[in-house]
């Protein structure tokens, strides 16, 4: 009875510091109560759209990169800058740790994700500092990431 009692409580633990796939909706609604919408003149489907071609909306996505970097979370944030990987010895800007089970990166509450990606777009390049962006965002008439959505 306390083995299942235990293993119930570690699968609770498992499922509520784990990643999320988001809805293009359910997202545009996190982003907007976050104050996303008209931050630094970028439209809220700027920044869905932005979500869908770094991460596919999965907020426990690690890519590890040519580099040795990795880019982590619903944005794709780069260990090289932007968050603490404990092996490259960066700046870690946002002051987060990128991976592993420190990770603010990686979970369902992608509130840190927000805060770091706000302070990127806080750059001279914006949301350009994004490829996924810059290559399939930029400049596009982006409404239909929105489309349907009660935002």
């Amino acid at each position: 009875m306390k083995y299942l009692l235990l293993l119930s409580l570690l699968i609770c633990l498992l499922f509520s510091v784990g990643g999320k796939i988001f809805g293009r909706c359910e997202l545009a609604r996190v982003l907007k109560k976050a104050g996303l919408e008209g931050y630094r003149g970028y439209s809220l489907a700027d920044w869905v759209c932005l979500a869908f071609y770094e991460s596919h909306f999965d907020s426990a996505l690690v890519d590890h990169e040519a580099d040795g970097s990795t880019s982590n979370g619903i944005f794709q944030i780069n260990s090289h800058i932007w968050c603490e990987d404990y092996k490259h010895g960066k700046p870690n800007i946002c002051q987060m740790h990128c991976s592993g089970e420190l990770s603010n990166l990686l979970t369902s509450n992608i509130n840190d994700d927000i805060v770091c990606a706000m302070r990127i777009a806080q750059g001279p390049r914006g949301l350009g500092s994004w490829m996924g962006w810059r290559e399939n965002c930029e400049g596009l008439q982006l409404s239909v990431w929105l489309k349907g959505c009660k935002v």
